[in-house]
């Protein structure tokens, strides 16, 4: 089936092809790892100096209601598929030479681009598989350079160990790995990954792109560039992030340089909150309750912030609810590309809500899963807890008389207040939809609509059975 709508897809490149470049926006995503609410100044940060990212919001749109998923591979999961995770069968962290990865038969974000005649590209974090099978070149993208996973899963700071060791961790070019990150390289990431963006957009510029940027920062361990190293107010993590900033300024600044700003997408937005039990290290999440591994509006709820100038409205907030599964849909839409056929995708497209010409959420409900386990639905002002909901990563969960909370996002952002009772009538609607769910994807079990996720037989570490020789790095001049 896949291998049939492959063949469209490159009759479909030919057809598209006499449409003029310019119809076609350029799309970046630039998305950081375990950024919280309350970590961006237009967010109302002010421990941290963002003013690339502030520019972004004064220049475009802040939307206050983009939700994620509560940790790292399942986001990821949802904006290459425009799924939720769960149905795609990745609910859950994966760790390195795990069997698990994004299936071939899921058609992604950059297998739909790529159908409309744009270049892509994966620099960063991948993190839905680390076999040969499931790494970026095997999902539509033309090119990858970055790390499988999370940096605190190889090398010598892992806490992670295989067969009593710690397995490395790589820094990949396309299928092969270039070398093995040592805790110094690591300070150089986000530096090398936005010389390869910069790059990737120069050599792009006269035709469509579509260029996905999955920061390493700002996951522990923290490694800001050693010319950011205790410039900011609010220590390492401040410095990284603030090197994040500098990191976007540079990307927009190049789309002006090469005069194509004004036709250029930017997104900005993280994959989950805080990860609060990291103290210091760890973000906020502002006025959100929760962070990262929670479904509390503080890990999943995300600073989002959309750019493109002449076309996105100059300093608007949109409240609709939206999420990182509208991406792939909206991005298709934009782009003049076909979504796959036969394939239920959660996602709708927003560019109307981007474009200033909506403020209507694209769906009545969003849903908030914790690896398989609904644990809250959301329609409107809205937010029913059917479960006494996780707080944070290795925060435990709120009290049980939690259960069957209701919650109004519009007055109590913070969910400090249960009005279930003062509001049964809405406790029903909401109970509805839980229930569409159940016979969808499944509340606490499977469900009919849940996908078959990639599987290897024998997965190898470093997922390569022929590695490329580690090549050590020059010193940094």
């Amino acid at each position: 089936m896949k291998t049939l709508l492959r063949i469209l897809a490159a009759i479909f490149i030919v057809s598209s092809a006499a449409l003029p470049a310019a119809a076609k926006p350029n799309i970046i995503l630039i998305f950081i790892d375990d950024m919280g609410y309350g970590d961006v100044g237009a967010f109302g940060s002010t421990k941290n100096r963002t003013p690339n990212i502030d520019r972004m919001a004064r220049e475009g749109m802040k939307l206050t209601s983009f939700y994620a998923a509560p940790v790292c591979t399942p986001s990821r999961a949802q904006v290459l598929t425009g799924c939720y995770a769960k149905r795609v069968s990745l609910p859950n962290v994966i760790f390195p030479a795990c069997p698990i990865g994004i299936s071939s038969q899921e058609h992604t974000v950059a297998e739909v681009m790529k159908s409309a005649g744009y270049s892509t590209m994966c620099i960063g974090k991948w993190h839905v598989g680390d076999q040969a099978e499931f790494l970026p070149t095997r999902h539509g993208f033309d090119h990858y350079f970055g790390l499988p996973y999370s940096n605190d899963m190889g090398g010598s700071e892992s806490g992670n160990a295989q067969n009593g060791k710690k397995p490395p961790l790589p820094l990949v070019r396309d299928d092969r790995v270039i070398e093995v990150v040592s805790p110094a390289a690591q300070d150089r990431l986000t530096e090398r990954y936005t010389d390869e963006a910069v790059k990737f957009i120069t050599d792009n510029m006269a035709r469509p792109f579509f260029l996905y940027l999955p920061h390493t920062a700002v996951h522990v361990p923290i490694h800001p560039g050693d010319k950011f190293k205790g410039s900011s107010a609010n220590g390492s993590f401040g410095d990284w992030v603030e090197e994040v900033d500098w990191s976007v300024g540079r990307i927009l600044d190049t789309l002006s340089d090469l005069k194509i700003a004004s036709n250029t997408l930017v997104i900005f937005t993280s994959d989950n909150g805080p990860w609060l039990t990291q103290g210091k290290n760890g973000g906020t999440a502002g006025p959100l309750r929760g962070g990262k591994g929670g479904t509390f509006e503080g890990g999943m709820r995300e600073p989002t912030v959309v750019w493109w100038p002449g076309k996105v409205p100059t300093a608007s907030t949109c409240d609709a609810v939206v999420g990182n599964i509208d991406l792939l849909p909206t991005f298709a839409a934009l782009g003049g590309a076909k979504l796959p056929e036969g394939v239920k995708i959660d996602g709708r497209d927003i560019a109307p809500i981007l474009l200033g010409k909506s403020r209507q959420a694209p769906r009545e409900a969003h849903y908030y899963f914790s690896g398989n386990r609904l644990e809250a639905v959301r329609s409107g002002p809205w937010k029913l807890a059917i479960v006494a909901q996780s707080e944070n990563m290795g925060g435990g969960k709120s009290k049980a008389s939690d259960v069957m909370a209701l919650y109004n996002l519009d007055t109590d952002i913070g969910e400090t207040r249960n009005v279930a009772a003062e509001h049964p009538d809405v406790v029903e609607r909401l109970q509805k939809f839980v229930t569409a769910m159940d016979a969808d994807l499944g509340v606490s079990k499977v469900g009919p609509g849940v996908r078959q996720p990639g599987r290897v037989q024998q997965p190898v570490g470093l997922y390569l059975a022929e590695p490329a020789p580690v090549v050590t790095p020059a010193p940094a001049p």
